[in-house]
């Protein structure tokens, strides 16, 4: 039951990845954009009333009392300059919240809206440290002038970090990877679980002491400027999600083999071949939209035959699968047609003894 249960959790993520990606090609209308609720409204009010608080003191700050304005005048351009500061820093921020709520709010993937609060949250955080750097000075000339040279010299103090952060940037614009995507970059492959502005983590499967794709249980961490000069093997492209996976069997040629690749075929097709159908019809269609679309894919499972260099016919069923899934369900398809060739040890030998 929990298997199955699994199953159709995993069936309704891939639809709707499937869904998100053709909505990018306008295919699907998109649905109803999500509305504000009470939190952020309540937010956006507190911004409006405390805006309107800063526009009043500074309205009462244009008034002398009792000659103190006229004896403190510096005091009273620093307090105004403050306030003004502060009004662009409360209207800045309800902008942003307006953008998250009504504009990244309306976009459907939640890794799409991940990566653009990113974005937003470091470019309001260097207009807002503009904002204040500009309230300590009298002119802007001098503002920009300062955050110029600081951006000059850290820029070449830190040559490494900004290559990273410019690979960030490629990241989010081309999209060779995004989180929870399965990849493969140089020596390290794993699932992505985080990008940041600097570099990228992953969970490893593999690696040096498994040799299954199982999670190792060690992360892997490099920076973004990688992404620059590696090429990157993504396994989990949301239109296609599937690898081709094979399971082999070393059997004599005196074997029946048509009986061999029907038993293997009809084991494998039980196992994955409804999810796999479906999944072929989708790569079929994206096909048809390329120049490769004579390209011949199978709905169901394939055996073939090869010769083996130790005097055996190696029979090999191939079949789609998810990657994240590859380790069990070639476990569970090694059990069954073992379980099923075996039952006719007439028809099906396998090698014997020391003749393997």
């Amino acid at each position: 039951m929990a298997n199955e249960l699994r199953t159709e959790v995993e069936q309704v993520k891939k639809q709707e990845d499937v869904k998100r990606a053709l909505k990018q090609t306008s295919i699907v209308k998109p649905e109803e954009a999500p509305k504000a609720e009470t939190k952020d409204k309540l937010v956006l009010t507190t911004h409006l009333i405390v805006l309107i608080s800063l526009a009043a003191v500074r309205y009462v700050l244009q008034f002398s009392f009792f000659g103190f304005a006229a004896k403190h005048l510096d005091f009273i351009f620093l307090v105004q300059r403050l306030d003004l500061s502060t009004m662009a820093i409360v209207f800045i921020l309800a902008l942003a919240k307006i953008g998250d709520v009504y504009l990244i709010g309306r976009i459907d993937s939640p890794v799409s809206r991940y990566n653009l609060r990113r974005v937003a949250k470091l470019a309001l955080g260097l207009l807002l440290a503009f904002i204040v750097i500009s309230g300590l000075f009298q002119n802007w000339y001098t503002t920009i002038v300062s955050v110029g040279l600081f951006s000059l010299i850290l820029g070449l103090a830190v040559q490494t970090p900004m290559t990273s952060f410019l690979g960030w940037i490629y990241i989010l614009v081309r999209a060779p990877y995004r989180v929870g995507d399965r990849i493969k970059i140089g020596d390290a492959t794993g699932d992505v679980i985080d990008v940041s502005y600097l570099d990228t983590t992953l969970w490893e499967f593999g690696g040096d002491f498994l040799s299954t794709d199982h999670p190792s249980g060690r992360v892997i961490r490099f920076p973004n400027s990688k992404i620059l000069s590696s090429t990157v093997y993504n396994y989990t492209w949301p239109l296609f999600p599937y690898i081709w996976n094979e399971v082999k069997f070393s059997i004599a040629y005196q074997s029946d083999l048509s009986f061999v690749a029907e038993t293997m075929e009809r084991v494998a097709a039980e196992e994955v071949g409804e999810y796999m159908m479906k999944q072929v019809r989708v790569f079929r269609e994206i096909l048809a939209q390329t120049p490769v679309d004579q390209l011949e894919v199978r709905e169901y499972p394939a055996v073939l035959f090869r010769v083996n260099a130790n005097t055996w016919l190696d029979a090999i069923v191939r079949y789609l699968v998810h990657p994240k899934e590859a380790g069990r369900v070639k476990t569970r398809l090694i059990k069954k047609l073992l379980a099923e060739l075996n039952k006719a040890p007439e028809r099906v030998m396998f090698p014997k003894g020391d003749a393997r």
